[in-house]
């Protein structure tokens, strides 16, 4: 039984693998932004799922915390790479960054400078 576990296992990071180069030519011939930004987003994920079945491979669990913080800092990468490639700046404050309004803040300081719009 422990043999056929160990055969799943090697099957197992040997089709996330394809997955994985598959993902690389989508991400190398995506024709949109947003198309390779999920290219990235799921090679991240595929790799967290690789490093989990790797480290079932050999028998370590230190894998698995390597996975999750892996999988933190793609999760955070890619929030704030869609939210650059909306406003052109990571400072924009998330009050307006749900509504997706930045006139009224750039209207609001022209008005308070006396300045004309």
């Amino acid at each position: 039984m422990e043999q056929a576990l160990h055969y799943l296992n090697v099957g197992t990071a040997m089709f996330l693998l394809i997955g994985m180069a598959l993902l690389l030519g989508r991400l190398l011939s995506g024709p949109t932004l947003y198309d390779r930004i999920l290219a990235v987003n799921s090679f991240g994920t595929k790799t967290v799922l690789f490093l989990c079945v790797f480290s079932l491979i050999i028998g370590r669990q230190d894998g698995i915390d390597i996975a999750i913080l892996y999988a933190l800092m793609n999760f955070i990468a890619t929030i704030a790479v869609l939210k650059f490639f909306r406003y052109s700046a990571l400072d924009v404050s998330m009050n307006y960054s749900s509504r997706g309004d930045l006139s009224k803040t750039v209207v609001g300081k022209a008005e308070m400078s006396g300045e004309d719009t």
